[in-house]
């Protein structure tokens, strides 16, 4: 005999996340030492960049007679080639840099969920056209189209963000519609259909929350590409115009002293490394954290360990209604 459970229960059955797993999610973020390096990394960039510019001793675009000295007590990280303090153009820098980075991995990942969403779970002539758009955008090299695009433009860091928003979302688009359409056949989801829930409902209630977790895990590895990127491209000189003080172009204000003054180019490009990395350990913790059959696989040992019967034999892990027991 079989056991019937309430239409509302049914539906939210496969959505309620058990605590002990919410529990285990933030113990492997707080116990696993590369996810804390990424987290303690990714903390102090963001704090500079919201209160940085607050706390820079200078005026970032100040030129003085101090050119090309090194760390002292009034320049804590010395100076660059026309004499401005490389401290106060860091923590300026942090604000431009990881802010565009920011906005545009969150434009990014609305575009991809509302385009994959639509395309997986409206179908038809919709999920075609949307497709062909996103094979077309992904058959052009992205550096090219994000320079092509950034080029109708001033160089500004607003040209260059376009121009990475304009290619990036349909990598975004794929996997969410990848997504979509293997839920659309999920159980929970016919359920919702037989009880008439209406596709909005569906959509925000059920699939939604199932497509975020693998969303945020992409978005937070692809912040720090988005930094490369966006250094890279005010580097060549279609980001931020001087004066500015972003790390591409301070990268790009200091290559000429290389040789002869190396901190000028190695401060902003160690601070885009570490920036770098602390997402993509981060974004690796997270993956890690929210991958289940990874909690499958360290608790499936204890969950299905069969129960001794009283003569020492192992019993049979077996799932019963009451009416059968």
């Amino acid at each position: 005999m079989t056991a019937t459970l309430p239409a509302e229960k049914a539906l939210n059955f496969e959505h309620a996340a058990p605590r002990p797993l919410a529990r285990s999610i933030v113990g492997k973020l707080a116990s696993d030492l590369t996810t804390r390096i990424g987290l303690v990394l990714v903390t102090l960039f963001l704090v500079m960049a919201a209160v940085g510019p607050r706390l820079a001793p200078r005026d970032p675009r100040e030129v003085t007679t101090d050119r090309l000295v090194g760390p002292s007590a009034d320049h804590l990280l010395g100076t660059d080639g026309l004499g401005r303090d490389l401290f106060s153009r860091l923590l300026h820098g942090a604000r431009l840099t990881l802010g565009t980075a920011l906005l545009a991995a969150l434009l990014v990942t609305a575009i991809g969920l509302v385009v994959g969403i639509v395309s997986g779970y409206v179908g038809g002539v919709i999920d075609t056209l949307l497709m062909r758009v996103v094979d077309m955008v992904l058959a052009i090299p992205g550096l090219v189209l994000a320079l092509a695009v950034a080029g109708l433009f001033r160089p500004s860091l607003v040209a260059v963000m376009l121009g990475l928003v304009t290619i990036w979302w349909a990598g975004y688009a794929r996997v969410v519609r990848g997504l979509v359409l293997t839920l659309r056949s999920r159980p929970f989801v016919e359920a919702a259909h037989a009880v008439g829930a209406s596709r909005l409902r569906i959509l925000v209630r059920h699939i939604l929350p199932s497509v975020v977790s693998p969303v945020i895990v992409l978005a937070t590895l692809d912040v720090g590409q988005l930094v490369l990127v966006i250094s890279g491209l005010t580097f060549l000189g279609l980001g931020a115009p001087p004066p500015t003080p972003e790390w591409g172009a301070m990268l790009n204000d200091g290559r000429v002293y290389f040789l002869s003054d190396p901190q000028v180019v190695l401060i902003p490009g160690v601070a885009i490394s570490l920036a770098v990395l602390g997402f993509n350990l981060l974004g690796d913790g997270i993956r890690d954290a929210l991958d289940p059959r990874l909690h499958r696989s360290r608790g499936s040992s204890q969950r299905r360990r069969p129960a001794r019967q009283p003569g020492g034999g192992p019993g049979r892990f077996e799932i019963r209604t009451p009416e059968e027991r």
